[in-house]
């Protein structure tokens, strides 16, 4: 498992006071209640040929985490991409996601990080997913949690020294925050994540303020019409990484809202997404995935 950033996860000195049992235990199937109603003419379904897909369980500290995983059915030895879900969960575009992953040859792993503090999938209030759930998800909790993921991988298929990550909206963030926590990490991909926003116990920094301690490569996926993330935020960013010297960067959609890249909802633009795509597997290429 990988060692914990001390510097990063004793801004939540509260962690030990808020790590619990699983409330979700297991996966359902379709799209998360809030998102609906799913616009069934764009979303896209990937098969399972040549893959073997499905729920797993990932040991932590406190039981057992369940997780959506899609890798080729045959060899081994696979890249590792990690999936962070938006604040819907893991539901059936993130497992979709994982699967476009396996058929390029990753194994691709999407942990129910919510899973403590209820289902986002089930809801249908958008503001109670965020206040009841997301809201007292800590984010060095989830740290820990994607650490597990990287240990069962490198137990299940996969080579954890080939290890990347990829998210969307929330998970964008969470993206940022990870290649900080774990510097080992090959390459990231962060879609529309948050940059910045009001300092909680639970996310007690944020993007912009460790912008100057990503050291792997982080590519972030921003739209220019995105009402909940400033274009200022998306300058400050990309001026905070130039200025940090690294690899990381911010490549900006001007005319696209935020989840284009959410097939499923009527935010989604083709041409952004599939552009995004494709940037996002040569990123990865690029740099040893």
């Amino acid at each position: 498992m990988n060692k914990p950033d001390p510097e990063f996860d004793s801004l939540n000195p509260a962690l030990k006071l808020d790590r619990r049992g699983f409330i979700v235990t297991a996966l359902g199937a379709g799209f998360a209640l809030a998102t609906h109603p799913v616009m069934a003419q764009t979303a896209i379904k990937t098969d399972t040929t040549g893959l073997t897909a499905g729920e797993v369980r990932v040991p932590t500290s406190d039981g057992d985490m369940v997780a959506y995983r899609a890798q080729p059915a045959s060899g081994g030895n696979f890249p590792v991409i990690l999936v962070i879900s938006e604040i819907f969960g893991v539901h059936e575009h993130i497992a979709d996601v994982c699967r476009r992953l396996a058929k390029l040859g990753y194994q691709a792993i999407a942990p129910e990080l919510f899973a403590r503090y209820g289902d986002p999938r089930k809801l249908t209030n958008v503001q109670e997913i965020l206040t009841d759930i997301v809201g007292k998800t800590p984010d060095a909790g989830v740290m820990t949690d994607l650490d597990a993921c990287v240990a069962w991988a490198a137990k299940n298929g996969g080579d954890s020294a080939r290890l990347g990550i990829t998210g969307f909206c929330w998970g964008g963030r969470i993206t940022w925050l990870y290649a900080v926590h774990n510097p080992r990490i090959k390459a990231g991909v962060a879609w529309y994540g948050r940059i910045n926003n009001p300092v909680t116990p639970q996310t007690p920094r944020h993007p912009i303020d460790l912008a100057a301690q990503i050291k792997p490569p982080v590519l972030g996926l921003y739209g220019g019409k995105d009402p909940g993330i400033p274009l200022s935020d998306v300058d400050d960013m990309n001026a905070a990484l130039k200025k940090a010297g690294g690899k990381s960067s911010i490549h900006l959609y001007p005319d696209a809202p935020h989840a284009f890249h959410a097939d499923y909802r009527p935010s989604y633009r083709q041409a952004e997404a599939e552009d995004g795509w494709q940037r996002m597997r040569d990123w990865f290429k690029a740099n040893g995935l």
